[in-house]
């Protein structure tokens, strides 16, 4: 495996599983160190990211608390010196319709999956501005157009593709790059808990016809954070098998 991260810190949210571990672990697998966080105990992550020979952290994180997310931030940097890439995965979803969404849970969804994301950011780039580092947030598919019974999670999504261009446009001249990826039905523990007759015609309208692998998006992740793509930036990448196509 090429060991181009060597010597560099990635910070990773929503690592205990699904996508947010599979990119901890390419991470590692390229020498970086890592920083799995997670609202559930990441340490199994961590474990498994260990076993390619890099240091590793492990903090339970709420990424809907600013003050957490700084805080872990700031750990990590206490511990490694230094911050090189980040990935702002955390999310979560409550299904309904618009109507039917309590105010609770529309809060909760935006609070983790954009606020998540911009307290990522507001704290990650002072310290990728002294490395020329790299974020990758995690967007959807759904940042593209609508879904039935999603009011929340389209919302959310629609504003991470925003929030990274901007972010983006403000940083590029400063020397970090930072883009999403926006994946189509990827086989994670979120997926599993919505009935197969709803995912369905989603995975129908993919052109490869089947589910993508939380695998198949850390390697866009870890591409976007490479020299490799250099010349990328306030990309909103699909990782979708082609929906967004059809």
């Amino acid at each position: 495996m090429n060991r181009e991260f060597d010597g560099k810190v990635a910070f990773v949210t929503g690592a205990a599983g699904g996508i947010g571990r599979s990119s901890a672990l390419a991470f590692a697998a390229r020498g970086a160190s890592v920083v799995v966080c997670d609202l559930v105990d990441p340490s199994g992550t961590a474990a498994e990211a260990a076993e390619h020979g890099v240091e590793v952290r492990s903090l339970q994180v709420d990424v809907g608390d600013a003050a957490a997310v700084r805080d872990a931030v700031a750990s990590a940097v206490a511990a490694f010196g230094r911050l090189d890439f980040a990935h702002n995965n955390a999310g979560t979803f409550s299904p309904a319709p618009l109507a039917d969404l309590g105010e609770d849970d529309w809060n909760r969804v935006i609070s983790v999956n954009l606020s998540g994301v911009f307290a990522g950011m507001k704290y990650q780039i002072p310290h990728l501005l002294e490395t020329g580092g790299a974020i990758v947030n995690t967007a959807s598919i759904w940042c593209e157009q609508g879904s039935a019974a999603q009011a929340a999670y389209v919302a959310s999504k629609h504003g991470v593709a925003g929030l990274t261009r901007t972010a983006a446009i403000d940083y590029g001249g400063r020397g970090i790059r930072i883009n999403a990826v926006a994946p189509g039905p990827i086989r994670t523990a979120m997926t599993a808990a919505v009935p197969t007759a709803a995912m369905a015609p989603v995975i129908g309208r993919t052109t490869l016809g089947r589910y993508g692998e939380a695998p198949e998006v850390a390697e866009a992740v870890v591409w976007l954070c490479s020299s490799a793509a250099a010349y990328v930036n306030g990309v909103v990448l699909p990782v979708d098998g082609g929906y967004l196509a059809a």
